[in-house]
């Protein structure tokens, strides 16, 4: 629910046909100019490398510029091939990728008011003192908008894009034809079960009741904890496509960069307590790390937003998780690795000497949480390090493994709350905050 302006309106194409045709504009661009940058090499006495010139950061653009168009599974896709974090993309393309995260554009207000008649009846304006065209705030499912009852009721409504929920399976099957153009994706990537995963986060995500459950169960988990506030769903102006919450009056998140350092430091300790709360607490996790997401309330309290993409987290998957976490502090490395292989960081058919890569970059991430000083969010290095580390990783294509889809989604929250304390300069002393958890 991000104050900063989206990007000029788009109408958002709404049937499968517009929807294909849009895609096949994109897969005809990629491919015309891979087949250039190919022709290009062989004319320079080079080797023909279609994968290299697939691979290509003017590619991306055109990728992640065909599927913001698109919003709703394109954009989810694009979303999910960022996050990856580079072993299979290069770093150049999941950055460009993972700009689709916060930078979709507006529906036009023709096209809203049409979705706000088909969900609210022709006179839905007569319930309101105001509401706001222009919204708020835009991303891959729908867009938030201010608006006043007539009793003063101030109100955030999430207003989902036409068509978007009926193009999921067919946007997907059509993404994945496009995904599958040679030398798009490394050779042997699997992205079979990221199109599943895709289509069922997709699912959830469209579903607003669903989200509107999340919103609640999230509100009453908070109600006793004065660090945050979670907006009171309004169940009488919601509907499967439009969700209503009170609008909480708040700054970016990044407003704390101002702010004295021990309450930057409380901040960031607040938040990594949350993430802890919802694995090992809770049972279910808020897993968008966008920084939208978090804003400041003028009483110093973190507001909480925008619960569709939450998922659940089976107590069998917490408890191998908080053995993870013992192993770490306690520098196990065999530890490490059974409970890394159980919880699908590697295959067990993956090389031993990859195998032990992996574990290797996961002591060398797990650091800062045996540290016996505070960490110092803002002098870390450990981004760029295990990027270093990990070259050799993102250099062996040929056994290439996708986790579940519920640890990246874990991972992209974990990285996201890091990426936060960073941008906030924050020292935080980790062992502390985990003691409990462990």
């Amino acid at each position: 629910m991000s104050h900063d302006p989206p990007p000029s309106p788009r109408s958002v194409p709404q049937h499968a046909f517009a929807r294909n045709l849009r895609i096949g504009g994109v897969a005809g661009g990629i491919l015309g100019a891979t087949l250039g940058g190919v022709a290009s090499n062989l004319m320079r006495g080079r080797r023909a490398d279609l994968a290299q010139a697939a691979l290509t950061p003017a590619n991306a653009l055109r990728l992640a510029g065909g599927l913001g168009h698109l919003r709703g599974a394109a954009m989810k896709l694009g979303q999910m091939l960022s996050m990856e974090n580079g072993f299979a993309l290069p770093s150049e393309i999941t950055a460009i990728l993972g700009q689709l995260q916060a930078n979709a554009p507006a529906m036009p207000p023709k096209q809203l008011k049409a979705v706000l008649i088909a969900e609210w009846g022709a006179d839905w304006h007569k319930q309101f003192a105001r509401f706001d065209v222009h919204p708020l705030a835009a991303a891959s499912i729908g867009q938030v908008h201010r608006a006043r009852l007539r009793d003063g009721t101030d109100l955030a409504i999430k207003v989902q894009f036409p068509g978007v929920a009926e193009s999921i399976d067919s946007d997907i099957a059509t993404l994945g034809r496009l995904m599958r153009m040679p030398g798009v994706l490394p050779k042997g990537m699997q992205i079979a079960p990221l199109l599943t995963e895709a289509s069922a986060q997709l699912h959830q995500e469209a579903d607003y009741l669903r989200e509107a459950s999340a919103l609640v169960a999230y509100g009453a988990a908070m109600q006793s904890d004065p660090a945050f506030i979670v907006p009171q769903y309004h169940k009488d102006f919601s509907t499967p496509r439009i969700l209503a919450m009170d609008y909480v009056e708040s700054a970016p998140i990044e407003a704390l960069a101002d702010a004295a350092q021990g309450i930057r430091n409380i901040k960031v300790a607040q938040l990594i307590t949350l993430v802890l709360r919802e694995i090992f607490e809770l049972g279910y996790m808020q897993t968008d790390p966008n920084f939208a997401n978090y804003r400041l309330a003028p009483d110093g309290r973190l507001v909480l937003l925008d619960f569709g993409a939450t998922r659940d987290i089976a107590p069998d998957v917490a408890a191998q998780y908080r053995g993870l976490l013992r192993a770490f502090l306690a520098k196990d490395r065999v530890a490490i690795w059974e409970q890394m292989l159980a919880l699908g960081y590697f295959a067990p058919n993956q090389p031993e000497a990859r195998q032990a890569l992996i574990v290797d970059l996961a002591v060398q991430a797990s650091a800062p949480l045996r540290q016996a000083s505070p960490y110092d969010f803002g002098r870390a290095t450990l981004i760029e390090d295990l990027a270093v580390a990990g070259a050799e990783l993102g250099a062996a294509k040929d056994f290439w493994h996708v986790p579940p889809a519920d640890l990246l989604f874990m991972h992209r929250k974990i990285g996201g709350m890091f990426l936060l304390a960073q941008r906030l300069r924050a020292t935080v002393d980790l062992r502390a905050v985990l003691a409990p958890w462990a």
